[in-house]
């Protein structure tokens, strides 16, 4: 058994962090070699723009993309789970998320691997806890040595090297003035701080370096201070220490250091020093100085020095961009921004129901026998007990999925819970056919239902069935936003009559549901056109309203919290013939204004009629 499989057994905690933890570092892995590749592509040019690329890729270990699909996934337009799927789409989410979150078969074994995946995460949380705080006090010891290097240092405020510091400050256009302090330590000259950092010189500097070398290596610093070296430096070691493990986080570390000090060295040439008087300070302070042991106290010495020499003193010009390379990055930066909110746009509902599966446990859509019949007579199939006179009707028992004289159109509804004027599209015959289905729930499912709560339970129920239209009639779907007809559900003139539920109500004498249990919450039909809602907020009652009507209630009262009410609109249509939207506002103080409302509605794409010699089938 290898590791791999003792992964693959481990579903709960596997689906909920290990799948996306790997994603997530297989997506910031694809980045930073397409960094890589545009690096390569830009190496005769400034390595600022390097510098970035590098820098982007760092940051992206901080940036899932389920961040910015999220962004896409909140903007409602969404396609549901029976499409199907472009190639397109297909192909980016086998390249972006190669480790699939799906709960695989229960897996029985003797070996002492077999206990593994119970241990696993534990196991897996300890070392990089153990990596992450060796990591955290390697950087925190460097940098107690630093301060401490740095305690004795006294603040400047004469001397040549203020004096050369204020000029190359007013001529970069630098409105704050940077702190300078002289060191007894032999470090070399560098920055301290990361908000407001501070200019350490060692003692004695100016006595080694002539007048423009000790100008251009305080070039060189201040070039740090306007780039913000220090923060970005920063946030790398965030990105080193929570990733320690990924070998990829340190060597773009290292390109990091590289890029930001040619970088500099290129704005320090540019300022008009003098290449051999920059690359001689340079050497000197290598031979008298030692290097910062901070990544993010920005030196002189850093990256690698034959390079830096070699660049400075053939004096070489870095091309600017070309208009073809702008093109390249903006298309870059908006795929790698743009496309994932693009991404979750488009597909907006299989994420909801990626993110609803984590919450609700999964319960594999299987029914042990099916048994699909067209229904020719208008007759109740066996198991309803009516007799005397046509019906249609549905039964969920906790063996069996049973409806009788149901159209498609029907069952779509049941399956999808939508009311049936939201769901859009598809053949004449999905409102003329009828069928009778019989459907028996296989032990180990029922098994697993019982567990659940009534509400998590009745989702996976819907999805067995949801799975078998999708088998049998071959039902495809999508989800789309429609503006169609509907109500607005608001707050009538003279108030709300309604009556707000206590918390910790158990309403010992309240509703039952049909196996005699109490209903701590939820609305009921306890006689002809009667409601009954026991602790529910008002958005249940806008979708039971949707239902009755046939059209999608919004919820516009603003009412937060939840309610007990009754309404009986049986009595005004025996007494005044008047309806539900007439009743509601004297009963709820509520009122239905028509409106055209945006509602998600069900539109089918494909779907086959059951052939007779296909009615009947046995699941293996």
């Amino acid at each position: 058994m290898t590791l791999t499989a003792v992964m693959a057994r481990s579903p709960s905690w596997w689906a909920a962090i290990g799948a996306p933890v790997a994603n997530h570092l297989w997506q910031s892995t694809l980045l930073a070699g397409l960094a890589a590749l545009l690096a390569l592509l830009l190496r005769k040019n400034c390595a600022e723009v390097r510098y970035w690329l590098w820098f982007v890729a760092s940051m992206k270990f901080l940036l899932p993309l389920s961040l910015l699909i999220g962004v896409g996934n909140h903007l409602r337009w969404s396609v549901g789970p029976g499409i199907a799927q472009a190639p397109v789409f297909v192909a980016t989410h086998l390249i972006t998320e190669p480790f699939a979150s799906a709960s695989p078969a229960p897996y029985v074994s003797d070996s002492p691997l077999a206990a593994l995946p119970r241990a696993l995460p534990t196991l897996l949380f300890i070392v990089w806890s153990c990596g992450c705080g060796a990591v955290l006090f390697f950087w925190w010891n460097r940098r107690h040595r630093l301060i401490a290097a740095m305690r004795g240092a006294l603040p400047v405020q004469t001397g040549r090297e203020l004096e050369k510091l204020r000029r190359l400050e007013q001529s970069a256009g630098m409105t704050r003035q940077i702190e300078l302090k002289v060191s007894a330590s032999a470090l070399e000259p560098g920055l301290l701080g990361i908000f407001r950092p501070v200019m350490i010189l060692p003692k004695g500097i100016s006595d080694r370096l002539t007048d423009a070398q000790l100008e251009s290596i305080l070039a060189h610093e201040l070039c740090h201070v306007r780039r913000r070296d220090n923060l970005a430096a920063a946030l790398h070691m965030f990105v080193e220490a929570i990733f320690w493990f990924h070998p990829l986080v340190w060597w773009i570390g290292a390109r990091l250091v590289d890029e930001r000090e040619l970088a500099c060295d290129e704005d320090v040439l540019r300022l008009g020093a003098d290449p051999h008087v920059y690359a001689e300070s340079i050497l000197k302070v290598c031979k008298f100085y030692l290097e910062s042991p901070l990544f993010c106290a920005a030196g002189v010495t850093g990256s690698d020095l034959k390079k830096r020499i070699e660049a400075i003193m053939t004096n070489r010009t870095a091309r600017n961009l070309e208009l073809g390379k702008r093109l390249l990055l903006a298309a870059v930066g908006v795929a790698v921004i743009v496309g994932p909110v693009v991404f979750g746009l488009l597909h907006a509902t299989q994420i909801r129901a990626q993110a609803s599966a984590q919450n609700v446990p999964a319960v594999a859509p299987a029914f042990e026998t099916v048994s699909i019949q067209p229904n020719k007579t208008g007759e109740p199939m066996a198991g309803f007990n009516v007799k005397g006179r046509p019906m249609s009707g549905v039964l969920m028992k906790p063996d069996r999925f049973m409806a009788t004289n149901f159209t498609l159109h029907g069952l779509i509804h049941v399956a999808y819970g939508v009311p049936e004027s939201q769901i859009m599209g598809g053949p004449d015959w999905l409102d003329s056919e009828k069928y009778d289905l019989d459907a028996k729930i296989n032990a180990t499912a029922i098994e697993r239902l019982s567990k659940l709560s009534q509400e998590e339970a009745g989702i996976e129920r819907g999805r067995m069935v949801q799975a078998l239209l999708a088998e049998r009639f071959k039902l495809q779907l999508h989800r789309e936003s429609r503006q169609v007809p509907g109500y607005e559900l608001v707050i009538a003139k003279n108030g709300p009559r309604l009556q707000q539920a206590n918390p910790g109500d158990t309403y010992p004498n309240g509703l039952k549901d049909p196996q005699g249990r109490p209903i701590p919450r939820g609305i009921l039909e306890t006689g002809p056109c009667k409601l009954v809602g026991q602790g529910v907020p008002i958005t249940a009652l806008a979708v039971d309203l949707s239902e009755r009507l046939g059209r999608n209630v919004v919820d516009e009262t603003g009412l937060k919290g939840n309610y007990d009410f009754t309404l009986d609109c049986h009595t005004a249509f025996m007494e005044r013939g008047e309806s539900l939207i007439t009743v509601l506002p004297e009963q709820l103080g509520l009122e239905l204004n028509a409106q055209t409302v945006p509602t998600e509605v069900l539109v089918i794409d494909h779907v086959e009629k059951i052939a007779a010699d296909e009615s009947s089938q046995t699941q293996p």
